[in-house]
């Protein structure tokens, strides 16, 4: 029996302590730990070992790395020394400046940090090699252990550590990450604001500096107040840019992140400033308000201890406003809830989440560029009935995050180009088809389609229903989604793919044979020829007409009808239950047959005598079967070629089973409702996958 995997539908926003352990022996941190403690031994993590696998996948360590835990390294380890600050922070030989400036970010916000980085562990008693850490991942919390073995080169640590080297919590920190997305190698590159949305399960926004509001530096210090993560960093227009340093001592295409805001009075007039860090913990601004800049000479030593001005090459640093933004391009916030830059009292937002997926040749239709498939795409419908406080219309805010793009680099994956829609709804149920959108303009859209990992705008709508329409920028890549909608008001929103929708007409009764037209009467003659003395139609003998007559039907491709799919036939067709076709249910069949063959003549728009997945959806659809999307997945895997085709005999085979499931699922629950628990795309996924 296959299993059945369904999609629950919307679901609420899980609350941070609703962790789920992801060890593979199913056990948690604290039965893991004192597992290892009644032993004796030390923990060893089978899920991610010390060996070259966790380290990298497409290449060898440049140098030969030995793993060893903290007290192999230093005398006295400490799990946090001092309290965990953003001095603990320091890049090593690993390419992921990204996730070290949304860590030094975290170290900013306790209580988040308290949520990352669990109080619960240390060098100390209770001490078994094993610590553990919490990340947000795709509307979950997830507890992932380690155990304390890190890679070393002469006694020290290769990718990130702290400035002081007997504490540790900072590089366990980073090898738990590294497991969560498969690898160290896997770190590799990014945007910090991946990392404070896994270290948060806050919502991005993005702002381009030069385009910031007049307001810019206000809404950075209530962004910083109210403990959002911020960072920023400098475009690159091609690769050779990378991490190339300018004139004035800032990186290019670098990570970094915006640790305080404030102003001084200069010159007889107030100077807003910002502070940076590096997470390298060295290479700093050189210009105006640097460390060593003319200007602090015009600041008293209570102000300068106010802003901790100190001269040290520690990778910290104030710049003015005005340079910030001339010299920055993007600033990316991690709003902890996405109210954080509203005016006024913050306020709780309504969270849904729903859980989807992109799949070739069914629902990866590509943007709106590519009208024939776009219509595929899965579809949200959301219901806006409540106005603002004292507006006319409703904000919300749509996150689309493509999931596992990271951990899936080791397959040779990336990030896909996603992107989003939202059109009227035209007051008519079930999926939107390729006419919809052929006439009709979306009411909003994301800004841009972009290959990161979360896409996420802000919109203000009049109440009423609306169709959400996520997609890739190209059609037939695939993926699976996250789809995050935040409102201010309460806001219902399903997937129109989660339902199906079948409509099977009541076959028609037969002619009485005194009414028989001429051609009824020489359709009587074939079937006396195939049926022989018995006058009934064995799946054999059905076998053997329908070949000889399809292989000669032109327009299509046909190659042959299985012996199952004729004994498919005959059981749809059989009402008398003695496996074979009498004349009035061959009759039956043969209308049926003549009008499926219609269908795929009809939907085969380029004439190549097969039938693309697409225009199956829309063949099945004037046969009476919507599909949700998960069902009509399956029914391309199994009947489609690799290029996304099926001939007219997978054609019939596919209408024959699904018009048998569907007839017995109707049976079944008209007998006995009271035992039939599946609905009918419970039911038909469980018969198709049989």
């Amino acid at each position: 029996m296959p299993s059945l995997r369904l999609d629950p539908g919307p679901q609420g926003h899980p609350t941070p302590r609703d962790a789920r352990g992801t060890h593979s022996s199913g056990q948690s941190f604290e039965q893991l730990r004192r597992e290892c403690l009644q032993k004796g031994v030390l923990f060893e993590d089978p899920d991610f070992p010390a060996t070259s696998a966790s380290l990298f996948y497409s290449e060898r360590p440049p140098i030969a790395f030995v793993w060893k835990r903290p007290e192999e390294i230093v005398e006295n380890p400490e799990f946090i020394l001092g309290g965990a600050t953003r001095t603990d922070i320091c890049q090593g030989e690993l390419g992921d400046c990204w996730l070290l400036a949304a860590i030094a970010s975290l170290t900013l916000n306790e209580k988040a940090l308290a949520r990352v980085v669990p109080q619960d562990q240390s060098f100390g008693p209770g001490y078994a090699g094993i610590f553990h850490f919490q990340f947000w991942q795709h509307s979950e919390w997830l507890d992932v252990v380690v155990d304390d073995r890190l890679p070393t080169f002469r006694d020290r640590l290769v990718f990130l550590h702290s400035a002081d080297h007997n504490e540790f919590w900072s590089a366990l920190l980073e090898k738990a990450y590294a497991k969560l997305n498969g690898s160290y190698e896997a770190l590799k590159g990014g945007s910090a604001i991946e990392a404070m949305e896994d270290f948060t399960g806050g919502v991005a926004e993005a702002f381009a500096t030069k385009e910031a509001p007049a307001n810019f530096h206000e809404i950075l210090g209530k962004a910083l107040q109210r403990g959002s993560l911020v960072g920023c960093s400098i475009d690159i227009k091609n690769s050779a840019e990378s991490e190339a340093r300018t004139p004035f001592g800032l990186i290019k295409g670098h990570a970094y992140t915006v640790t305080a805001v404030d102003q001084v009075r200069f010159r007889g007039r107030d100077t807003e400033l910002i502070r940076v860090r590096n997470p390298w913990g060295q290479v700093e601004w050189n210009g105006a308000w640097s460390d060593n800049s003319p200007e602090w000479q015009a600041v008293g030593p209570t102000e300068q201890q106010r802003l901790s001005h100190a001269a040290l090459d520690d990778g910290e640093f104030w710049m003015a406003l005005g340079d910030f933004r001339a010299h920055f391009d993007k600033v990316e916030i991690c709003n902890l809830t996405p109210d954080a830059l509203e005016e006024g009292a913050p306020h709780k937002w309504e969270v849904t989440v729903h859980q989807g997926s992109w799949v070739r040749g069914s629902t990866a239709g590509g943007c709106r560029n590519f009208l024939d498939t776009f219509w595929t795409n899965p579809q949200i419908r959301l219901s806006l009935a409540e106005r603002d406080e004292g507006q006319e219309a409703c904000t919300l805010l749509v996150a689309l995050m493509q999931k596992d793009r990271r951990r899936l680099r080791r397959v040779g994956a990336d990030m896909l180009t996603i992107g989003y829609a939202i059109y009227r709804c035209p007051g008519k149920e079930g999926h939107l088809d390729k006419d919809f959108f052929r006439f009709h303009a979306s009411q909003a859209r994301s800004k841009s389609f972009i290959n990161l990992r979360e896409v996420s705008d802000r919109f203000r709508l009049p109440p009423g229903d609306y169709i959400l329409v996520p997609s890739t920028f190209e059609p037939h890549q695939e993926a699976d989604f996250c789809l995050r909608i935040f409102s201010d008001k309460k806001t219902t929103s399903r997937d129109l793919d989660g339902h199906v929708a079948i409509d099977l007409p009541e076959p028609p009764k037969p002619t009485p044979r005194d009414q028989e037209t001429e051609e009824q009467q020489q359709f009587r003659a074939l079937f006396a020829r195939v049926a022989g003395e018995d006058m009934e139609v064995t799946p054999e003998e059905l076998q053997h007409v329908l070949n000889a007559v399809l292989s000669k039907k032109k327009g299509i491709r046909f190659e042959r009808l299985s012996l199952i799919c004729c004994k498919n036939i005959v059981s749809l067709m059989d009402t008398s239950g003695n496996g074979k076709l009498e004349f009035d249910e061959f009759k039956v069949f043969w209308e049926k047959l003549k009008a499926w063959t219609n269908l795929f003549l009809q939907f085969d728009a380029d004439k190549s005598g097969t039938m693309s997945s697409y225009e199956l959806r829309t063949a099945l659809r004037a046969a009476g079967f919507q599909l949700s999307g998960r069902l009509l997945q399956l029914v391309v895997l199994r009947y489609s070629d690799p290029d996304l085709q099926l001939g007219f005999d997978d054609f019939l085979t596919c209408l024959v089973r699904l018009e048998n499931a569907s007839r017995v699922f109707q049976a079944l629950s008209t007998e006995n409702k009271e035992f039939l628990h599946l609905n009918i795309n419970e039911f038909l996924y469980l018969t198709m996958n049989i």
